[in-house]
């Protein structure tokens, strides 16, 4: 898995958008303005996506590659080494989770207008 792949895979969610607020070496996908996935982009990659907390330390306990969040908050944020073995599936999948958190606490003005897209 490829930091190009996380890439495509973020932007093609509704209301999607990328940049670096941070500088050039971390690449942030917001959703309506919420970040909900940040990447750095020096090897070895890893990605930081939002969780459920009662899922926080589940995903720690399974998977080695999964650590407590970089720079974020780690009752709600997990840092997923890319290349450490787990499968491309459930990484995917987590991306979803941390889109769909960050969605379902948009304002009723956010969600209808990310409705509209």
């Amino acid at each position: 898995m490829d930091i190009e792949i996380i890439r495509d895979y973020c932007l093609k969610k509704k209301g999607v958008t990328e940049g670096f607020p941070f500088g050039e070496g971390t690449l942030v996908f917001k959703v309506m303005n919420k970040l909900f996935c940040l990447s750095n982009l020096e090897p070895p990659i890893s990605i930081n996506l939002k969780c459920k907390p009662e899922r926080v330390l589940e995903l720690r306990e399974k998977y080695e590659g999964v650590i407590p969040g970089y720079h974020m908050n780690k009752k709600h944020w997990n840092t997923i080494e890319i290349n450490s073995g787990i499968p491309e599936k459930e990484i995917l999948s987590w991306i979803d989770d941390s889109y769909n958190l960050v969605v379902d606490k948009l304002t009723q003005k956010d969600k209808k207008e990310l409705d509209s897209l």
